[in-house]
């Protein structure tokens, strides 16, 4: 089930959310794409650390010379700017947010980011919006990181911030209605129209909490960083609603 667009839209255009695109696809193209065709450096000062690690989680029908020879220059950016809960800093809590594994974790996040994002950026403000998404994004990796706390494993994506962007959706927008793409072959395969909350109460307990239970936490996907920003907007979104409703009785 892949989202396409959702309805009302609102007026004005969503100005953070474009330059956040903007800002993401520029990364991609300018140092995750040609950085990624590069071979490291092994004079690099992280590059004996990263070499190491690879090697402790090498599978036996793999030689070293492989590994050595398959490591990118990228992947000692993501090594040193991707968040490890072992060599945890307020840095890479942001640096993280801005880097994607490949083209289709950058697409798919950016998808998700242009359908939620205008609305919810329209109903906070830009800068607030700004504000918000880094901070849901830092309590999405904390979250990740609490289930994973002796991970030396890089994490990196904009997800966790674009969660906290669905829970604020989900509290503010209960009415509106996303249109799907549903690949149910044989049965059916086109475009419906959905409640809103009903599709991101699937992305949020199928796509994500099922796979975290049953990983245990871990697993390929960041699925606890998914959560943590998820509930961070929840309830951000929450108290907001409440300070608007005690101010209107006052």
């Amino acid at each position: 089930m892949i989202p396409i667009s959702d309805y009302p839209s609102p007026p004005g255009k969503p100005i953070v959310t474009i330059l956040l695109i903007v800002l993401n696809v520029a990364i991609y193209l300018f140092v995750s794409l040609p950085l990624g065709g590069q071979p490291a450096n092994p004079g690099d000062p992280v590059y004996q650390e990263y070499l190491k690690l690879v090697m402790q989680s090498l599978p036996p029908n793999v030689s070293p010379q492989q590994i050595i020879r398959s490591i990118s220059a990228y992947d000692l950016v993501v090594f040193r700017w991707g968040f490890r809960p072992t060599h945890a800093s307020a840095v890479t809590l942001v640096t993280s947010v801005f880097l994607h594994g490949g083209f289709m974790h950058l697409a798919g996040n950016m998808l998700y980011l242009w359908i939620y994002g205008d609305n919810v950026e329209h109903r906070l403000g830009h800068l607030p919006f700004l504000f918000w998404y880094i901070v849901t994004g830092m309590a999405a990796t904390l979250f990740h990181a609490a289930f994973n706390m002796s991970s030396q494993i890089p994490l990196v994506g904009a997800s966790g911030a674009i969660s906290g962007v669905l829970g604020f959706y989900f509290v503010w927008f209960p009415h509106h209605s996303v249109r799907v793409f549903l690949f149910l072959f044989p049965f059916y395969v086109g475009t419906v129209m959905l409640n809103a909350r009903l599709v991101l109460a699937i992305y949020l307990l199928w796509d994500n909490v099922l796979p975290f239970v049953v990983s245990h936490g871990g697993g390929g996907v960041a699925h606890g960083a998914h959560i943590g920003g998820f509930i961070a907007g929840l309830i951000v979104a929450w108290i907001m609603n409440l300070r608007q409703q005690r101010t209107r009785a006052r």
